[in-house]
């Protein structure tokens, strides 16, 4: 290697330590001028400032500097100079303290200031800052990615603070909310079953990126893609966050749970026109973001003012580049994307038949062993389900979630397309030759209604947005089962019982990967906010006192998880696509008598049987979404006897049974299926 010189070198991007010191290497081709900012604290407005000359400093478009005597810890920010022609999407404004796209911390002092990064002036003393990290000498303890097939996998989307924020958690409150308190609570995911988590956003993001009087809760607003959020970490040191980050990780992994991130590549917190200066913007618009064709405006796919030029080769190296430094340095599993879709529009914003980005991630070889899942869709109406780019990509199944709501509340019409939905949505995939795991399949998310608000709410209550109720989805196919909101009433908190019951055995008896969403196990309400992005307290909040109060759900959803796991029919790792598993496991559809479904406009009922091809096991299910009973006549099980595995209708401990080998033996050919209600059987000797 060639000596380090103070004028530092141009690769690797980001601050690296080095040789007793530290490298720093920027881009921006369009910079006249760059200087290099040294702070003492997260709150320091008078840095050390370090200037960069053309003459020695820049290669190519790359900026550069080596500082001997800097380590570990070092904060910093960038001011840039360069022209402000916003014609030319060009907005250089060297009053504005700029983050490193590549820092791998971030300080956000308590002085933080979205507000001063939007008008004019300097904002030294309100910006965030980089902080320089040594990745060396951390002890993984022999952990690392778990590379679980995804025939077993599981997966929990939950949210790192509202996990363990609410007072009630048990968890010590300078804890609370944080990468630590996860570790604390990992116990309970085991218990519960699921074998991954998708952690909501926690890049770095910026929580005044919202409405005045609220802040960002959800974290969908980027700033820096490769930092761990910071205000997550209870260590408040400047690499308290990286390293806390490394100990949940390696926690879970010691526990056998995968971790996934739900990473937002499609915009950052920068905003459009009128919003702030706080890295991306002030290094270069015309490299960073779609722009009009007079370069003034964003172009807006992604809903939130702005979009990543993902098909620009400076973006799409920093894309990879993150993606491996998440999976080689903090040992991630898996990627969830925010609106995929995004990153198949090209540098006008057109549709491009084979994005490079997509592919580049989908062939990557050090992504090979990583789980990537598209939400195969975007802001402006494309929409990619069942077709999203590349051989490896999973995909949030958004026609699973709408068809199996419509059917479980008894809307007409919808019985062909549920069925598709339990059998891997082969409508989608069959004949694309892939994984029968290549749907997500998930009822509730995040985004929209709790699994109990969709069967307690016909319409959204999002008054405490202070947006007037005007935002999140107004289509929600939920169902409020009588009445909307709280009651009292005996028959209707039964019905919204076994609706959540029904959902949950659908969801967890399909083909494909599950999802399910934090809370929905216990009845988490949100008092029919579905889009509460911006409620940073109890009304999002994991609830801990419901892990009692509504034991029976709990109890249900963990029996069903176990069910999943062990039971013959549902292990697909021998398959290789989902035409395989459909043409090996002899499905048969059922009405109310065998072989005879009824697939007309005004069905509301089914029942299938799924046989294991290795063991020969055979599955029964019926689903009654009709509010009154009917008769289902069982299909001869060809050996042995039918037992009851599952029946919602009955209460807790009936509804599900302890251990499937205990299962009580049906002796009729007969069964009563309550209305609103699902029931399963499994054919095997006494």
């Amino acid at each position: 290697m060639s000596p380090i010189h103070d004028y530092g070198r141009s690769f690797p991007l980001g601050p690296t330590i080095i040789d007793g010191g530290v490298n720093f290497s920027l881009y921006s081709k369009n910079a006249t001028a760059v200087e290099l900012l040294l702070f003492k604290s997260a709150e320091d407005a008078t840095p050390k400032v370090m200037t960069l000359k053309p003459s020695v400093n820049r290669t190519g478009d790359y900026w550069h500097i080596f500082v001997k005597g800097l380590g570990e810890g070092q904060l910093y920010g960038y001011r840039v100079y360069g022209p402000y022609d916003p014609a030319r999407g060009l907005r250089f404004d060297p009053q504005k303290v700029l983050l490193d796209p590549y820092a791998q911390a971030v300080a956000m002092g308590d002085n933080y200031s979205r507000k001063a990064a939007m008008v004019p002036g300097d904002n030294v003393g309100q910006c965030m800052k980089g902080v320089v990290v040594e990745h060396r000498g951390y002890d993984w303890e022999d952990t690392g990615p778990l590379n679980r097939p995804l025939a077993e996998t599981v997966i929990y989307e939950m949210h790192v603070k509202g996990f363990t924020a609410n007072p009630n958690s048990g968890v010590s409150a300078d804890k609370r909310g944080t990468y630590a308190g996860v570790i604390e609570k990992i116990p309970y995911l085991k218990s519960l079953g699921v074998t991954a988590v998708e952690l909501l956003p926690v890049q770095q993001f910026d929580p005044e990126d919202c409405p005045e009087g609220v802040s960002n809760y959800w974290g969908y607003a980027p700033i820096n893609f490769f930092s761990p959020h910071s205000q997550y970490s209870s260590d408040k040191s400047p690499t308290g966050a990286f390293r806390e980050f490394r100990d949940m990780v390696k926690e879970l992994h010691k526990a056998g749970i995968e971790v996934y991130l739900d990473v937002v590549f499609n915009h950052t917190a920068e905003g459009d026109t009128n919003g702030p200066t706080l890295s991306y913007k002030g290094l270069g618009s015309n490299t960073y973001y779609i722009l009009g064709e007079d370069k003034r405006d964003f172009h807006n796919y992604s809903g939130c003012g702005n979009t990543i030029n993902a098909h620009n080769s400076v973006v799409r190296r920093m894309i990879r580049d993150c993606l491996k430094f998440w999976v080689q340095t903090m040992h991630i599993d898996g990627f969830r994307f925010d609106l995929a879709s995004v990153m198949s529009r090209g540098e006008q914003g057109q549709v491009l038949k084979d994005p490079p980005v997509l592919w580049s991630i989908d062939t990557d070889p050090v992504l090979s062993g990583t789980k990537i899942i598209a939400e195969a869709w975007d802001a402006a109406g494309l929409y990619q389900v069942g077709s999203f780019i590349g051989g490896r990509w999973q995909e949030w199944n958004g026609k699973y979630r709408d068809h199996v709501r419509s059917f479980l509340r008894g809307e007409k019409g919808y019985v062909s397309r549920f069925a598709d939905r339990l059998i891997g949505s082969p409508d989608l995939y069959y004949d694309q030759h892939r994984s029968p795991h290549r749907s997500i399949n998930f009822v509730t998310a995040h985004d929209g209604f709790t699994l109990n608000d969709m069967v307690s709410y016909n319409e959204k209550h999002n008054e405490a947005n202070n947006e007037g109720n005007r935002d999140g989805d107004n289509h929600n196919r939920s169902w409020n089962c009588g009445v909307e909101g709280p009651t009292d009433d005996p028959e209707v908190l039964a019905l919204r019982e076994r609706q959540r019951k029904n959902f949950m055995t659908v969801l967890l008896a399909s083909l494909g990967t599950p999802m399910l969403t934090m809370g929905d196990e216990i009845g988490r309400t949100q008092h029919g906010n579905n889009n509460a992005y911006c409620q940073d307290n109890e009304l999002s909040w994991f609830d801990w006192d419901l892990v009692e109060k509504n034991a029976s759900l709990l109890r249900f959803t963990q029996k069903m998880l176990r069910w999943r796991q062990q039971d013959p029919a549902m292990d697909q790792q021998r398959h290789y696509t989902l035409a395989d598993v459909l043409d090996s496991t002899k499905i048969q559809w059922h009405g109310v008598h065998p072989q005879s479904p009824d697939w007309s406009e005004n069905s509301n009922s089914l029942a299938m049987t799924i046989r294991d091809p290795n063991t020969g096991e055979l599955v029964y299910m019926a689903i009654n979404a009709w509010h009154q009973e009917l008769e289902f006549e069982l299909p001869d099980p060809e050996y042995g006897r039918w037992h009851r595995i599952v029946d919602t209708s009955q209460p807790s401990p009936y509804d599900i049974v302890e251990d499937p080998e205990c299962a009580e033996a049906v002796t009729y050919r007969i069964y009563r299926v309550k209305g609103r209600s699902v029931v399963m059987l499994a054919a095997y000797e006494d």
